[in-house]
């Protein structure tokens, strides 16, 4: 397909792209990360995707002739095991327009796309690109709007009106559950986000996450203090009760670990 040369040339801010992942969506995977968040998460493990800006060795000015020369060299992956793109962040519609031209291109040539995203966005405005989706993940962390504001500086209806939003779209929504104790984990408020799922999700899905701590390093690398909050990995007796519970409650669970 014919791709102009100003639109090859366009640029965005993105992380190193993660190539052979089979974690997030069906079958095997390139994950592009694009930086910018609103959200501020105390726990978050991709802190170098804060803001859309460059940082050495974290976050690359990338055009998307080079994002896409990035997803050609594993397309015979994608063909061999139903699987794509998924687009993650930060959260990728912070950089809408970039999204939208990427995903436009991958849509047309017939990828399975799928994106994760905190759902803190204008619906309006990222509707067409969240229409090209195949999957939709998005988060849940807490029920308490004020808990929310707490740990991820913003409060929580925006997200919650979009996962009604989304859900009404048709596609493949799956709601995930970063599980952290200290934060979210006990069986009172996992309850309540199981109820929230069932009762405006039609077929619901989910997946519990347990917190971990795979990103801390990256905090020193960018001379970022991490908060002194006691979170920590839930036991797998807390993860199979949350299991339970959802499954009790009429909702099917997915995992892609």
């Amino acid at each position: 397909m014919r791709r102009s040369r100003d639109i090859m040339e366009k640029v965005g801010y993105f992380m190193q792209p993660q190539h052979l992942s089979v974690n997030d969506g069906q079958g095997i995977r390139t994950l592009i990360f694009l930086a910018g968040c609103p959200l501020r998460c105390k726990w978050c493990a991709n802190p170098e995707g804060f803001t859309a800006t460059e940082k050495k060795d974290l976050v690359y000015k990338m055009s998307v002739e080079e994002i896409l020369s990035e997803i050609d060299k594993q397309r015979i992956f994608y063909r061999q095991s139903g699987g794509g793109v998924t687009f993650s962040g930060g959260e990728a519609t912070v950089q809408d327009d970039m999204l939208r031209t990427l995903s436009k291109i991958l849509y047309d040539e017939g990828l399975h796309l799928s994106i994760e995203t905190s759902g803190y966005f204008d619906f309006e405005q990222v509707r067409d690109i969240l229409e090209m989706m195949d999957t939709i993940f998005m988060d849940i962390k807490l029920m308490d709007s004020e808990w929310h504001r707490l740990f991820t500086g913003q409060g929580n209806e925006l997200i919650l009106e979009n996962v009604k939003k989304v859900a009404a779209l048709g596609k493949e929504l799956i709601i995930r559950v970063p599980v952290i104790e200290g934060v979210n984990a006990s069986e009172w408020e996992m309850l309540e986000i199981i109820r929230y799922v069932k009762e405006h999700v039609p077929s619901p899905k989910m997946e519990f996450l347990p917190y971990h701590t795979f990103g801390n390093y990256k905090y020193e690398k960018l001379d970022l203090s991490i908060d002194d909050y006691d979170f920590k990995t839930p036991s797998q007796e807390y993860m199979l009760l949350f299991k339970n519970k959802a499954i009790s409650e009429g909702v099917s669970l997915v995992s892609y670990r």
